[in-house]
């Protein structure tokens, strides 16, 4: 599944071409890919024809471009790549992608006529129009955006530890309450957001914490070096343009990322760790795997 980095990634590859652009016309051509919008397929294409697109934004996992609005809420289209969602820009006429669910023609005042093509294999991610909701700490709402609003459909995802208003005190004193393993606390987008499976091992792995240490068993230099690692991962694998395994993470050019070639524990199961030398291991974990190495990550348990 996207995490930060390649929702990011796909949001920066947007904003230049979208920020200003008038939606021309919609096409939807597979209705499971509006699962998250409330209203019908009509309702979408005729609520989307003829709105001006502000820019692109992001908090965690969760994209959206705010509509402009001439009176009443405030509202964005919302995507959620799910697990094998893809943003691609394309010329005008192109042809249809290989699973193209949703098409926007757009028109921007610099860059022309184009295509916004939401792509997506298992049919897990979605498009819709959402209502915007004042935020809590009356901060942006995320990366990419001045307003103090979220589309509602994120207002329970928690800020991800790039955002600037994150709160290091208030996630700090949270994971202090929690008795769950601290991997399972890092992959909670209510209080954390935007890290996902590969992250979590990266930064776990960096900062020598054993993934089902119990998050209240970690002291405060050990949270505070943890969010640090979150940090350096996440920016990191920004840079690289993001973690590609396969043709299902691209940027909006298709393009893949790089980060693959800099994980130290997920995806290497029985390779030397790259402190200690010992092989990476791989316990299940959640429907998922956890991979750490053993020796350098050692469990702590509570007092």
């Amino acid at each position: 599944m996207p995490e930060l980095p390649e929702v990011e990634v796909v949001r920066a590859g947007l904003a230049p071409a979208v920020t200003g652009a008038r939606v021309v016309a919609v096409t939807v051509h597979d209705e499971r890919a509006l699962t998250r919008h409330p209203g019908s397929c009509a309702d979408f294409e005729a609520r989307l024809t003829g709105r001006t697109l502000v820019g692109a934004a992001r908090r965690g996992k969760f994209l959206w471009l705010p509509l402009a609005t001439e009176s009443g809420p405030g509202e964005s289209l919302i995507g959620h790549l799910g697990m094998s969602g893809q943003m691609l820009l394309r010329e005008s006429g192109a042809p249809a992608e290989r699973h193209e669910r949703i098409r926007l023609d757009i028109a921007h005042p610099l860059h022309g006529e184009l295509a916004v093509v939401f792509s997506d294999q298992r049919t897990f991610g979605s498009l819709a129009i959402d209502t915007d909701v004042p935020t809590p700490d009356h901060a942006p709402g995320g990366w990419g955006t001045d307003a103090a609003a979220v589309p509602s459909q994120v207002a329970h995802i928690a800020r991800d530890p790039l955002d600037s208003a994150f709160d290091d005190a208030r996630w700090r004193a949270l994971i202090a309450r929690k008795d769950s393993a601290i991997k399972r606390v890092l992959l909670d987008q209510t209080v954390a957001s935007g890290i996902g499976n590969i992250y979590a091992d990266e930064s776990l792995w960096a900062a020598r914490i054993h993934p089902e240490t119990p998050a209240r068993a970690l002291s405060k230099r050990a949270a505070t070096l943890l969010l640090t690692e979150v940090r350096l991962v996440l920016e990191k694998a920004l840079v690289e343009g993001g973690t590609s395994f396969d043709a299902q993470y691209v940027n909006v050019n298709g393009q893949a990322g790089y980060f693959a070639h800099s994980l130290n524990a997920y995806g290497r199961t029985g390779l030397p760790c790259a402190r200690c030398g010992r092989p990476i291991r791989r316990d299940p974990f959640m429907n998922r795997s956890s991979h750490f190495c053993s020796s350098c990550q050692r469990i702590r348990r509570l007092s």
